[in-house]
């Protein structure tokens, strides 16, 4: 019979006797027991709710796949990983809605409209990763922990004071799932920027701290750095003209 999250704290007299089966284990091989893990841990046990979905045979190997879950995510984060490409094909259809409104455009504009679109589209698919391993390099100072691989549902970052913070980019992108989770959970919840006005949020996080590290002028530096370092973290095409087109402009 498999052991789950619940089972464990179910049957954990106290905080420091939970993490000790985890610490234990990690420890069997010869890794180290961080505060990342230590405060992360511990909001799993405070707030069974947001326990992660994994189970193991025994305590042991629950313990070690929930740290192969956040060594994976943590060492592919996105200035380590190589992103692919859409794995679909894109619709003809959209091509000939677009010309039957813009009649004057050619095949060639229509071609232009249809990889400047999927190339948006990568992009955008990887911001909220560039987001996520930004704040990891910055809230650390303050305290807070990136849950890489989902170590705790619904939750972004864990202070070791015990506060739990979920991030999205744009005001407008919560599901309703992690909306409702949040109401009956001390989650605290903050996102880049406002879908309707476009202002940043920044100021939320450099009030709070007494500083000016955090902004989107930092925000934009930290992607470029690591595009520069790694451009596979942004999926191109091999057909797709806009690369062409940056390459013969280089």
């Amino acid at each position: 019979m498999s052991v789950t999250f619940d089972d464990i704290i179910t049957n954990s007299s106290s905080v420091e006797f939970f993490l000790q089966i985890f610490q234990s284990a990690i420890s069997q091989q010869n890794r180290s027991f961080l505060e990342a893990h230590r405060t992360i841990l511990a909001a799993c046990y405070k707030n069974p709710g947001l326990s992660p979905t994994i189970k193991g045979e025994t305590q042991e190997f629950l313990a070690l796949a929930w740290l192969k879950k956040y060594n994976d995510s943590s060492e592919h984060r996105i200035s380590k990983r190589i992103s692919q490409p859409p794995g679909t094909v894109a619709d003809p259809i959209v091509n000939t809605i677009i010309n039957a409104r813009l009649t004057g455009l050619t095949a060639d504009h229509l071609e232009q409209i249809k990889y400047a679109h999927r190339l948006s589209m990568s992009a955008e698919n990887v911001l909220g990763l560039f987001l996520e391993e930004f704040l990891a390099e910055q809230l650390i100072e303050y305290g807070w922990y990136c849950c890489w691989g989902e170590s705790v549902r619904h939750v972004d970052f864990c202070n070791v004071d015990g506060s739990l913070l979920q991030v999205k980019n744009r005001s407008n992108s919560e599901n309703s799932s992690s909306s409702r989770v949040r109401i009956n959970q001390p989650i605290e919840k903050w996102y880049r920027v406002d879908a309707k006005t476009g202002s940043y949020r920044w100021s939320d996080f450099n009030e709070k701290y007494g500083t000016d590290r955090f902004s989107e002028d930092n925000f934009a530096t930290f992607v470029q750095r690591i595009l520069t370092e790694n451009p596979y973290a942004l999926a191109v095409e091999s057909n797709n003209s806009w690369q062409l087109l940056s390459e013969t402009s280089s």
